[in-house]
């Protein structure tokens, strides 16, 4: 059975002002086009297919057409929610779509239920875990401690359970959105730290053929079965060294995997430049990064006239303009931002008790904040839930 393998949609959202939706209408396109041309049989989307709980209209819009275009091909899609995303109204009409080959999976008491598909060597059960934030699952999954780590533990527990019931030779796919252990991460991914973790090992997904994960925005390979196809748009320019691509993954009779990546439509290359204006405004080998979309960062030790206007001059498509001249650390004009860059919430905090207090938080201390930062998020996650 040949699958195509993607996620991270993210419809309706921007990149630094610029809208995207043609770009996603385009990939769409491009999407629907390998479908045919690659004669894939079933397409596999690992969660956050709109930026929000509640996308614009035009997003909708989109997404509804993909979804024409996917079934008029007579291709079954199974899709999952991600974080990204309103399970509850993702998951409307899941029932009747259902018969038109649309298969989506936003209930976290459905993971043991696989769709279930068949080629010439038999059945492949299709098993949808959709983003599973921990503090709003745990009743369900009968666990203890609200982690990613046990409450996806406890899904694959059912998929597993599941599995065994079917016949023999039962090929097996997973479908998950989570920060699996080994991936590496963009700046475009929402935070789901829970707990101080954020990541799960790949161990978790044990005895499944291919696991087609969704979440981080690199199209990455952390085993044979286990992948991430990453987003197929670039939506910061911490991904300006991907490779923005889908997997098509070949799944044999005996359940071993052969993976294609399939390279993504590249509406605007983008490109990372760092100097002072000067530098930048005169270096010829920044020549070929003239039509890109262009993050600039100034070196100059002080700040010069209309920056922005004349990097524009050379570089048309500059959205990004950060300033950051060369200091040592301890000079008092080292930025509050600089400062904090790469570290957490609970760093953060910590930092801060440590500076009003003369020492850091204790264990116990520690644990407090982090229950409040984890409490604070649950909230959010219900709040966006609930909308």
């Amino acid at each position: 059975m040949r699958l195509l393998h993607t996620s991270d949609w993210h419809l309706g959202r921007s990149f630094h002002r610029v809208g995207m939706l043609g770009a996603q209408a385009e990939f769409i396109g491009h999407l629907v086009g390998t479908v045919r041309e690659r004669e894939v049989d079933a397409v596999v989307v690992s969660g956050d297919v709109y930026d929000r709980a509640v996308p614009p209209l035009a997003a909708v819009e989109l997404f509804d057409d993909a979804l024409h275009r996917l079934a008029g091909l007579g291709v079954p899609t199974v899709m999952i929610s991600g974080n990204h995303d309103s399970a509850r109204r993702l998951g409307v009409g899941a029932g009747l779509m259902g018969g038109a080959g649309i298969h989506l999976r936003t209930e976290p008491s459905a993971c043991g239920t696989p769709v279930v598909l068949s080629d010439e060597h038999g059945d492949v059960a299709f098993y949808g875990l959709p983003y599973l934030e921990p503090a709003l699952v745990k009743d369900e999954f009968a666990v203890e401690k609200a982690g990613h780590e046990t409450v996806l533990a406890a899904a694959m527990d059912r998929v597993r359970a599941d599995l065994a019931t079917r016949a023999p030779g039962t090929r097996s796919v997973v479908l998950a959105h989570a920060f699996v252990t080994g991936g590496q991460p963009s700046d475009s991914e929402r935070d789901i730290t829970v707990g101080g973790v954020a990541a799960v090992p790949a161990g978790v997904f044990d005895g499944v053929d291919y696991v087609a994960l969704g979440h981080l925005h690199g199209c990455q390979t952390l085993t044979e079965r286990v992948r991430y196809s990453g987003s197929p748009l670039p939506y910061s320019f911490s991904e300006a060294g991907h490779r923005k691509s889908m997997w098509l993954v070949d799944l044999a009779a005996d359940g071993a995997v052969t993976a294609e990546r399939v390279d993504c439509p590249v509406p605007r290359p983008l490109a990372r430049i760092r100097g002072t204006l000067e530098e930048l405004l005169a270096d010829p080998a920044l020549a070929p990064h003239t039509e890109a979309w262009v993050e600039a960062t100034l070196t100059d030790p002080v700040r010069p006239a209309d920056p922005m206007a004349r990097l524009t001059e050379r570089f048309p498509h500059t959205l990004s303009l950060v300033f950051d001249p060369a200091r040592t650390a301890d000079d008092p004009a080292v930025s509050y931002a600089r400062r904090l860059a790469g570290r957490d919430d609970q760093q953060i905090a910590e930092d801060f008790v440590a500076h009003v207090r003369g020492a850091g938080p204790d264990p116990h201390e520690r644990a407090v904040l982090r229950d409040a930062f984890d409490a604070v998020r649950a909230d959010d996650a219900v709040r966006e839930v609930a909308r």
